[in-house]
């Protein structure tokens, strides 16, 4: 079964490029930076990956992402995941970025699209890679600060696949963005949000109510609410779902005990993403290989996985028929 599912052809939806970065290249960016690590070894980095929240997980990503400087550094971040996940079948990788995170420390909006630009570039042409960009506001930080990030990315609105909501759910519901993402609507750009990971099903609800998205990324607890069940069932609408990551935050305590057959058993569309693969345990292979373990899924139900994430995912007609071809003919 690994061979089979590394052979299948996976797309991406729900990756933070920033949660791809690797102890090794924390490392290697901080001493080209010159920047001091609290950590004496990539060892330590990697058992500092011991959670116990969402919120003790974002503590390190910020920390970790204070080497990111300069357009070299987000190129290198990029590629360095690209390559990973194209060894392991991926062909379509839509990546989250948060670009207050990089503004508070004083990083630039250009130098984070032109280090990410660049990389696209190279993995669709060395890697045969599609990849598509959303760009992510922090929920945890005040509306207004959102809004003038969406205005001040105004060069690069073309450039945005969709623009996303993500960071800690508890508190800061999908309604407080509402201008936000109508002004995203307004410019003709898709829009995504998290929900329903930590935060209530009501928060999936106004996710789909409020800010008009075409995704929910997560939304596992959406089984609490019957109703709202039979509605994503009906409206088809995709959730991106992150096993291991959800584990590893303490959503759920074991992959065993993930709802992704009960999600399937009610008709949900689905698709598995890796979310922030270097802190959760792996990239998309191996949260397929977890599925597999823990659920003993079939190569069919990971043929419609794969099915589902490529019709869902942003990018030219052109491209996803070649991709349904391509998934049509997996031995």
């Amino acid at each position: 079964m690994r061979d089979f599912l590394r052979r299948l052809p996976k797309a991406e939806l729900h990756l933070h490029i920033e949660g791809s970065l690797e102890p090794e290249l924390m490392f290697s960016l901080a001493e080209r930076n010159g920047i001091a690590l609290p950590y004496a070894s990539v060892e330590e980095v990697r058992q500092a990956y011991d959670f116990t929240d969402l919120q003790s997980f974002l503590d390190l990503y910020y920390q970790g992402m204070s080497v990111l400087r300069t357009a070299d550094d987000f190129h290198d971040l990029a590629m360095d995941y690209f390559r990973r996940a194209s060894a392991e079948g991926v062909v379509h990788v839509e990546m989250h970025f948060d670009p207050q995170a990089h503004l508070a420390r004083g990083v630039e909006l250009p130098v984070v699209m032109e280090g990410l630009s660049l990389a696209r570039r190279r993995a669709q042409r060395e890697l045969g890679m599609s990849t598509a960009l959303i760009m992510a506001f922090l929920r945890d930080r005040p509306a207004e600060e959102a809004m003038e990030v969406m205005e001040r990315a105004a060069p690069y609105w073309e450039m945005l696949d969709a623009v996303g909501l993500d960071s800690a759910e508890q508190g800061n519901p999908p309604a407080k963005f509402v201008e936000v993402f109508e002004r995203a609507r307004e410019l003709g750009i898709p829009r995504v949000a998290h929900a329903g990971e930590e935060g209530p099903p009501a928060y999936i609800r106004e996710a789909l109510d409020l800010l008009d998205v075409c995704r929910i990324d997560h939304g596992v607890r959406c089984l609490e609410d019957p109703a709202l069940v039979a509605r994503l069932r009906d409206e088809g609408v995709v959730l991106t779902v992150c096993p291991l990551s959800n584990v590893r935050l303490r959503v759920v305590d074991r992959m065993a005990d993930h709802p992704l057959p009960q999600l399937l058993e009610a008709g949900l569309r689905l698709t598995l993403n890796s979310d922030d693969p270097a802190y959760f345990g792996g990239g998309m292979l191996a949260n397929f290989e977890a599925c597999h373990e823990a659920f003993g899924w079939s190569r069919e139900i990971f043929i419609q996985l794969a099915g589902t994430a490529i019709e869902s995912a942003f990018m030219s007609d052109e491209r996803r028929l070649a991709l349904h071809r391509e998934l049509a003919r997996v031995p």
